[in-house]
């Protein structure tokens, strides 16, 4: 069941929600619990007697990711949050903590991925591979400490592992992410956070921001008061 302290927004047509790492998105080969499990047996017991409510997930987040995810309670809601998304009017702001520091502390990053389906891992491509992705980023580095870069991302596309790979490709990999570089475990997570997103509510059209708090373990990793004063891009 969803903890009631994870609900960042709730009205009838959506609900955002912060994402604990190691818990996927929705079902797969695992069988693990899911957070699309927990929010819709969260919103159906709200329900009258023999109805489950409606409930669908807007976009995903990796199993190591933590931080804000929206969830449709309505159909209207939903279609319309979803067509946010697809023609990328909405901005979504992460924040990430790698081993090392790009060179440029600011820039923006633009390649071609293909996911490997065999092993889940996205690669880098050329620009006539057949499965190549379009995969836009940009990315600021706010503070460094002790070999470690606190890093903010926008990404400007949506493509599988798009972050990870991308920042990997600096040669500065994200803390806990053996899949792509990372040299060091973090107990089955990495150190990526959906911190923010702003979007148009899908029937009000009025302009959202909500932002998902990181947890304690973030400043044992820093080892010191994290640099949120700066995430405003």
């Amino acid at each position: 069941m969803l903890d009631a302290d994870s609900i960042l927004f709730l009205d009838r047509h959506l609900i955002a929600v912060k994402k604990p790492a190691r818990i996927p998105t929705a079902s797969d080969a695992s069988g693990d619990d899911t957070m699309l499990e927990r929010v819709r047996q969260w919103h159906s017991a709200r329900q009258a007697e023999g109805k489950k409510g409606y409930c669908v997930p807007i976009h995903f987040l990796d199993r190591p990711v933590s931080g804000l995810m929206l969830f449709g309670l309505s159909s209207k809601g939903a279609s319309r949050l979803n067509e946010q998304f697809r023609a990328r009017s909405l901005q979504k702001t992460y924040v990430a903590i790698v081993e090392g520091c790009p060179a440029v502390k600011e820039g923006r990053l633009e390649h071609m991925l293909a996911k490997q389906r065999q092993t889940n891992i996205t690669e880098i491509v050329g620009p006539k591979h057949p499965d190549g992705k379009r995969s836009v980023l940009r990315y600021r580095v706010i503070a460094e400490r002790a070999g470690l870069s606190w890093i903010l991302v926008q990404p400007e596309t949506g493509r599988s592992h798009q972050i990870r790979v991308q920042l990997a490709s600096l040669g500065t990999p994200i803390y806990g992410d053996l899949k792509y570089g990372a040299q060091k475990a973090w107990d089955g997570c990495i150190a990526l956070h959906a911190l923010r997103l702003q979007f148009e509510h899908p029937i009000a059209r009025e302009k959202m921001v909500l932002e998902a708090p990181l947890s304690e373990r973030w400043e044992t990793l820093w080892n010191g008061p994290l640099p949120l004063e700066d995430s405003n891009w």
